[in-house]
C-alpha cells in the first residue's frame, strides 16, 4: 500500500497548479482545495489582524492626560498659599489659539481671561516651605506625605507618572521675601 500525500502538502510542495492538476487529474477538486486553502491562509491574517487594530485603535483614543500642580510657598509665617491643584474639567484651547502670519501682528488681545479661567478644580492644602525662622522640615515631610499619598492614589486608578517638571520662583533678596516651588505631574492613562 502506497503512503499518500495530502491535498493540502501537494498543493504546497509544487510552485505550479497545472502540474499538481496534471498529477492528481482532478482539476475541479483541485480548484476547490486551492480555493479553500487560500481562503484559510487569508482569513488567518485577517483574524489575527483585526484584534492588534482594535486594540491600538481603543488604546490610542482612550488616551488621557491629567497634570498634579503642587505649589509650596516660601513666604514665611504662613503668609503664603501652598496648594495642591488638579483640574476636574477640560477645555478647549482651540478658541483660545490665535495665529501670527508675519510674526508681529497679534490677535490674542480678542481673547478674553474669563474664557480661559476655568471654575472647576481641586485644592489640597499644604503647608509653606519656611517658618519665621527659616525653612521647616516638619512643613516639608508633610507636604512629602500629602503629595506622595495623592500620587499613590493616582497611580492605584490606573494613570502612570509620564514626565515630572520643577520651576522655582526664589527668594529675590532682603526686600523681596516672595517665592514658590512649583512641580507638575504630567500623567497618563
Amino acid at each position: 500500500m502506497r503512503n499518500e500525500i495530502p491535498l493540502i502538502d501537494k498543493i504546497s510542495q509544487f510552485s505550479s497548479v497545472h502540474s499538481i492538476a496534471r498529477r492528481i487529474g482532478q482539476k475541479r477538486i483541485l480548484w476547490f482545495h486551492l480555493f479553500l486553502f487560500y481562503k484559510q491562509k487569508k482569513m488567518k491574517k485577517i483574524i489575527l489582524l483585526i484584534p492588534l487594530f482594535a486594540v491600538s485603535a481603543f488604546s490610542y483614543a482612550q488616551t488621557q492626560v491629567k497634570i498634579v500642580t503642587v505649589i509650596e510657598s516660601i513666604v514665611p509665617m504662613g503668609m503664603g498659599r501652598s496648594r495642591l491643584i488638579e483640574t476636574n474639567e477640560a477645555i478647549n484651547p482651540a478658541g483660545l489659539t490665535t495665529n501670527r502670519t508675519d510674526g508681529r501682528t497679534s490677535e490674542q488681545s480678542k481673547v478674553e481671561r474669563e474664557e480661559v479661567k476655568i471654575n472647576n478644580f481641586s485644592e489640597t492644602k499644604l503647608l509653606n516651605l519656611f517658618s519665621g525662622v527659616g525653612i521647616n522640615f516638619q512643613n516639608v515631610a508633610s507636604n512629602d506625605a500629602v503629595v506622595s499619598t495623592r500620587l499613590t492614589q493616582l497611580l492605584a486608578e490606573g494613570w502612570k507618572i509620564a514626565h515630572v517638571t520643577g520651576g522655582v520662583e526664589s527668594n529675590g533678596g532682603q526686600d523681596d521675601g516672595q517665592g514658590i516651588f512649583l512641580t507638575r505631574y504630567i500623567l497618563v492613562k
